[in-house]
């Protein structure tokens, strides 16, 4: 399974984590030591996320229901809260950096594979 930005014919991530029950979307990347290049979670529904007792900061991609980008989050820091965004249905979580390598922006069109 991997995550392509159609819009921009690039992949983002090839090892993808779902988190997409209450467990799951609670513990998210916590208690990881590293996020390594080419790897994401993939939380929902979601619509906002924190960071607080992570380790490393993480790029956010909030995506609505046509896999669009809603908002793009680069290199949030541990121990922050994103705003909530109502129109995201998930939300991608990628090593910091991903965001900028692939000129990921919000409205980019996102597919899972």
């Amino acid at each position: 399974m991997r995550i392509l930005n159609k819009t921009n014919n690039i992949v983002l991530a090839e090892d993808i984590l779902v988190a997409d029950n209450p467990f799951k979307r609670m513990s998210g990347l916590l208690g990881r030591r590293e996020f390594l290049k080419g790897q994401a979670l993939l939380i929902k529904p979601c619509n906002s996320v924190h960071t607080f007792f992570m380790r490393f900061p993480i790029d956010v991609l909030f995506i609505d229901k046509n896999n669009q980008v809603v908002k793009a989050i680069p290199c949030l820091k541990p121990f922050r809260l994103t705003y909530m965004y109502l129109a995201a249905g998930s939300c991608l979580e990628l090593p910091c950096g991903a965001i900028q390598a692939t000129s990921t922006r919000e409205g980019d069109t996102l597919s899972l594979e």
